[in-house]
């Protein structure tokens, strides 16, 4: 192990600019300050939020920035106080401290346990985000900023001890990287945000990663029809084979989706999840449930600055509408707890995997992305 107080010089993927692709960088990564964790990522994964930063519209973002954050690895140094921590501040379920040798998955919505949003059982957002705003990285003498806390394309990061979760050390890291936002949190729109209920009709706009991670989650809640929506044909084998009972395309309807879902279910679907983050679809998810109870989620990401309108009358009549920030988990806890049941076989996250690129072909996983070939 190298010496917490040694910098680091590693690679890493460096977005300079808006507009720009990723340049693949030696960086110095400084030793992890008070209640920090300097951690070795050995998989991280790429999301269409990471995407959002290279197209700039991801909001208040600082440049230059190192993306990523579905990461999973190890953990090489800590700061002073992370051993020390006094052991009822940890929850028995991943462990009474953070040392090195650690397995663990870094989280984007760190979680203190002691800002008033911690301490809500119905919370799970945290008022204590921002650390000092200070950089551990720097490139070309230049200061490099963090996203989300994490900065997982980079092969070592320093993390806020809050913002990492320990977990089993049998975990493969490639595999479990996912289940630090792409499944974990889509999985949890069904479960935990949404509370599909057994028997259900579920609609899920979007096939890509993200949806299929829902349409696994409402399999996982007893939905007894999951209707599968994408232009993209290719995807409906995936999504059978995760559960989906119904594949439709709006390409083969010259009629608007609500109105063709209202057809196949009678009276509108019981959930409804728009996975993609485009206005349009996010207003037809919401009119292709149930007028009285159904509930839509919104889950795709939609561009910073995005306006929608809306019928009120949608909402007026019963349905409820609801966002979901990181999909209802408290991370921090609720990860260890994902990686076990991953470790039981509880779920088949795997499948979401499509190949494996080094670090220097960064680039070519992000044309995959926009090819639809991830």
């Amino acid at each position: 192990p190298l010496s917490c107080f040694q910098v680091i010089r590693c690679r890493a993927a460096v977005v300079w600019a808006v507009g720009r692709p990723l340049s693949v960088e030696e960086v110095e990564v400084a030793p992890p300050k008070a209640g920090e964790v300097c951690v070795k990522i050995v998989a991280t994964s790429i999301c269409h939020t990471d995407e959002h930063i290279l197209e700039g519209i991801f909001p208040n973002v600082d440049f230059q920035v190192i993306p990523g954050h579905e990461g999973a690895g190890i953990v090489e140094s800590v700061g002073e106080g992370v051993t020390l921590v006094k052991p009822e501040r940890h929850h028995i379920i991943y462990g009474m401290c953070i040392i090195p040798g650690d397995k663990v998955i870094p989280i984007s919505l760190p979680h203190c346990r002691e800002c008033s949003f911690c301490l809500n059982p119905e919370s799970n957002y945290c008022l204590n985000l921002l650390p000092d705003k200070t950089s551990r990285f720097t490139c070309k003498g230049k200061q490099i900023h963090h996203f989300l806390w994490v900065s997982t394309f980079a092969e070592y990061t320093v993390i806020l001890e809050y913002a990492v979760a320990k977990i089993d050390a049998a975990a493969p890291l490639d595999k479990v990287c996912l289940l630090a936002c792409r499944f974990s949190t889509r999985y949890g729109a069904a479960i935990n945000t949404a509370k599909v209920k057994p028997g259900s009709t579920c609609a899920v706009f979007g096939l890509g990663g993200v949806g299929l991670s829902v349409v696994m989650g409402c399999k996982a809640a007893g939905a007894s029809r999951i209707i599968a929506i994408d232009i993209n044909k290719d995807k409906f084998a995936k999504a059978k084979e995760l559960g989906a009972t119904h594949y439709i395309s709006p390409h083969d309807f010259k009629k608007p989706m609500q109105e063709v879902l209202t057809e196949m279910t009678g009276h509108g679907t019981d959930y409804s999840f728009e996975v993609i983050g485009h206005a349009d679809t996010m207003t037809a998810a919401l009119a292709s449930c149930n007028m009285n109870t159904g509930i839509c989620v919104m889950v795709g990401e939609p561009a910073s600055g995005s306006v929608i309108s809306f019928d009120p009358m949608l909402v007026l009549s019963g349905r409820t509408w609801k966002g979901t920030l990181l999909r209802r988990w408290n991370m921090r806890d609720c990860i260890p707890k994902l990686v076990a049941s991953y470790l039981e076989k509880k779920f088949n996250s795997d499948v979401l995997i499509t190949r494996t690129l080094p670090i220097a072909k960064v680039n070519k996983g992000f044309e995959l992305l926009h090819a639809g070939k991830r």
